[in-house]
Order: structure tokens, then sequence, then C-alpha cells
């Protein structure tokens, strides 16, 4: 009975689950990181326009923008979809 169940299977289902399984939760995980790199594109804005507006915006406060924006800019560059690309170098 297994191998009816495998070969009924749809080949690209199949790749889908099978991507699925090597990168669990990569939907949420890529949602959370483009939420917190708004989030923190946000704050770095909010604060150039408090400077720009003459108030006093703590180096530390900028700093902490800063490497909030550009983790989770990295983490959701990281996170891309790459596997096509590899995927079509060796089916060559």
């Amino acid at each position: 009975m297994a191998p009816d169940s495998r070969s009924s299977l749809d080949p690209e289902l199949r790749a889908r689950l099978l991507q699925e399984a090597k990168t669990p939760w990569r939907g949420l995980r890529r949602g959370l990181w483009l939420a917190f790199t708004a989030s923190a594109a946000v704050g770095l804005a909010t604060m150039a326009m408090r400077s720009a507006g003459g108030d006093v915006v703590p180096a530390s406060d900028l700093l902490i923008q800063v490497g909030a924006l550009s983790l989770f800019g990295l983490l959701l560059w990281k996170d891309r979809n790459v596997s096509t690309a590899a995927s079509s170098d060796l089916d060559n």
C-alpha cells in the first residue's frame, strides 16, 4: 500500500512538502523579520524627524535603532529563498 500512496502524490506537492520540512515556520519567521525591520525603520525615521526638529536624540537610542534595523534587515535578507537558484544550478 505504501508504494501506491507514494506514486499518487503530485510531484509539485511533494517538492513543496519537502521544502517545508527543510525550513519549517519559514513564512511566520519572514513575517516577523519584516515586521521587526519595519518597526526599526519607523523608529529610526521618528528619531531623525525629532532630531531635524531640534530635539536632542541620545546617541545610545540612535545606536539601538540602527543596530535593530541592521540586524533584522540582515536576518530578513539571509532568510530569502535562494533554493530556487541553487536547485537550478544543480539541475544543469
